[in-house]
């Protein structure tokens, strides 16, 4: 059966077609340091961003006559919760809601810290990690006649050596030590258990059945007795980026702990099979002809693809590896210029990392704009709360935080969720 030209106005309608006119955008749950980004990547819609913790009467009284007053009105939602008036204005009007999360191709940095993204996803049903409902991407990938699409089928395959080949990631970083030197000489089967945020959505709306990291870690110990047993645990828990729900301390004595900031590509060299929740890091293994144990329902799960543990009756079809990696690389998501934030293609971007990789600079974060005012300008001088302020940012924070802090103060505090720390940022930095 020949790919329709319907069958590709559907499915790239969300991927890469320019809206035909100015569309007034209502952005929700998105903090302020992504709000120029996306208003850089989005030039035909008109933002208005809702604060980070309207409250329901605030809203009733300011965003529900604003929402209300435009003709074509929609939602731009960072994440799937909206906030609880919002959600029932929009069932209630049928306005239209697009859900947003970062894609499968993040940024240059190992971590996302708080760097624009390269790629997002964009879905007009849920997000991708949610497998309690159809998202975009499943349907794409349940219904597109892949293999009618030659063309795309070439691309996929050059894209899969294209990363298999540049050890491109989601998240990248130079490459310090080897895998022989963290993991040891190889003299059997080696599994490795890819640790996750354990609070985070993708395991939160991935995985029905309550699972841990210490959980997983079990299961492939079981499972394979006689392997070599790593656990890598998330790079933002290593970093203190995020909170770790499971001591793997519980686990040790099951597992070699792997605490070195490998990347991906390396870390998955000479691993003979991976267990994950939901990561993305298992998509990463199967491309590279790794087995992959899913405790949860990923989207790259239930296609034929994998040993899945959490069955999901929706899908059922079996689909080649290049078939799902040009739906979840090449149609799902949107991929954009670094500098200008013109929409590109998934090959310019990873272009644009290796790039980025192989300059010194590449990993340094940018210095922020001078201003007068700011915490380092001629008017400066509350840069001396810096020795104050970061041990209590550590503190309640992470790492990364101090970081961030230490790179744009201003900016720091702009762009925190909680709206108390928010005002105390004004305190402290009310220019900017």
């Amino acid at each position: 059966m020949a790919v329709t030209r319907r069958q590709r106005e559907d499915f790239a309608s969300i991927s890469s077609a320019p809206i035909p006119e100015p569309v007034t955008t209502f952005g929700v749950q998105i903090v302020e340091w992504k709000r120029e980004p996306f208003e850089r990547y989005f030039p035909n819609r008109r933002f208005h961003f809702l604060p980070m913790d309207v409250g329901e009467r605030e809203f009733e009284r300011i965003w529900k006559p604003r929402i209300l007053a435009e003709r074509k009105a929609e939602c731009l939602a960072w994440g799937l919760e909206l906030p609880a008036a919002l959600e029932a204005l929009v069932k209630a009007r049928n306005i239209p809601v697009t859900f947003v999360e970062d894609g499968f191709l993040r940024s240059v940095r190992p971590s996302a810290s708080r760097t624009p993204p390269l790629s997002l996803a964009l879905d007009r049903r849920t997000l991708y990690f949610d497998c309690r409902h159809p998202s975009d991407l499943e349907v794409l990938l349940k219904t597109y006649d892949f293999e009618a699409d030659a063309a795309l089928m070439e691309r996929a395959r050059a894209g899969i050596a294209l990363l298999t080949e540049s050890g491109i990631s989601k998240y990248n970083g130079a490459r310090q030590r080897t895998v022989e030197e963290v993991y040891g000489e190889k003299t059997r089967k080696r599994v490795l258990v890819v640790g996750q945020v354990e609070d985070d959505a993708s395991i939160r709306y991935g995985c029905i059945s309550h699972m841990t990291n210490n959980d997983l870690v079990r299961l492939a110990a079981c499972e394979q007795a006689d392997a070599q047993i790593l656990y890598k645990p998330h790079p933002d828990v290593l970093s203190r980026a995020r909170p770790a729900r499971s001591d793997p301390a519980e686990v040790a004595h099951l597992c070699e702990l792997v605490t070195e900031g490998l990347p991906l590509a390396e870390a998955l060299r000479t691993v003979d099979q991976v267990y994950t929740i939901t990561s993305l890091a298992g998509f990463e293994a199967l491309i590279r002809g790794i087995p992959v144990t899913t405790a949860g329902c990923p989207f790259y799960s239930g296609w034929g693809l994998t040993d899945d543990r959490q069955p999901n009756p929706r899908r059922g079809r079996h689909l080649s590896i290049e078939a799902l990696f040009a739906g979840a690389y090449l149609l799902y998501p949107r991929y954009f210029h670094p500098e200008t934030g013109a929409q590109t293609s998934f090959e310019a971007t990873v272009a644009a990392i290796r790039r980025q990789l192989d300059e010194p600079q590449g990993l340094r974060r940018p210095r922020p704009q001078w201003r007068a005012w700011g915490p380092y300008g001629i008017f400066g001088w509350r840069h001396l709360l810096a020795a104050f302020v970061m041990p209590v940012i550590r503190k309640i924070g992470s790492d990364r935080d101090v970081e961030d802090f230490k790179a744009d103060p201003i900016r720091f505090f702009r762009s925190l969720s909680d709206r108390k720390y928010r005002i105390i940022g004004r305190i402290l930095y009310p220019f900017g």
